[in-house]
């Protein structure tokens, strides 16, 4: 038996912006295994069952009732991320409770969906590690992350592309906007490059 058939392989995490994550309300799995791993379905046509993301952590909450359970809120330059740790992610959920935003964080989870009273379906992470950066490893991951994004939406027409045609199925066909929040965000290295030395990360739309 080969190594890959003995150990599982966890799944290649990834890069992904707010903008479109927030858009990808579609799971599913590829067995009836009850152990199999459940995907969220990226708009840009790719499966996504971890993914990895870097932005200002810019609040942190305990929203726990009978025990400490605690959400933070990262934003990147398209949008925002919500995370959520409790007793089953401790070092994630002691991150939250020790950082003081703002922070550049990076964090590696995985994709939650919930349906709302009202039918709305939200999406967020459960985090397998959340941990402290710097702005040049934010400015990376933002320049690393619209290559990437760009790569599926040229990769969106391929007749071979089965999650893309997924993507067309759940989500249709027009990618403007992701192509825009690409822009957006490489628009933002340019404007941030005064402040990369600041000793606080900037935190957009707070006072």
């Amino acid at each position: 038996m080969s190594a890959d058939q003995s150990v599982p392989t966890r799944e290649v995490a990834q890069r992904v912006f707010a903008a479109e994550f927030n858009d990808a309300s579609y799971t599913f799995k590829e067995s009836d295994d009850d152990r199999a791993p459940v995907y969220a379905l990226l708009p840009t046509g790719e499966r996504a069952n971890r993914v990895f993301f870097v932005g200002t952590l810019t609040e942190t909450d305990d929203v726990g009732d009978d025990s400490e359970y605690w959400q933070g809120r990262i934003v990147d330059p398209t949008g925002t991320f919500f995370v959520y740790a409790g007793q089953y992610q401790p070092e994630a959920a002691s991150t939250l409770r020790e950082l003081e935003p703002p922070a550049y964080v990076a964090v590696v989870g995985k994709p939650r969906t919930y349906e709302t009273d009202d039918g709305s379906i939200t999406v967020s992470v459960r985090p397998e590690s959340i941990t402290p950066v710097d702005a040049a490893t934010r400015d990376r991951w933002v320049a690393e992350t619209a290559e990437r994004t760009l790569d599926r939406i040229e990769a969106f027409d391929d007749e071979a592309n089965e999650y893309a045609r997924m993507a067309r199925e759940e989500y249709g066909e027009d990618l403007s906007a992701h192509r825009e929040a690409v822009v957006e965000a490489l628009d933002s290295l340019d404007d941030d490059g005064a402040s990369d030395d600041a000793a606080e990360p900037p935190v957009d739309g707070e006072p």
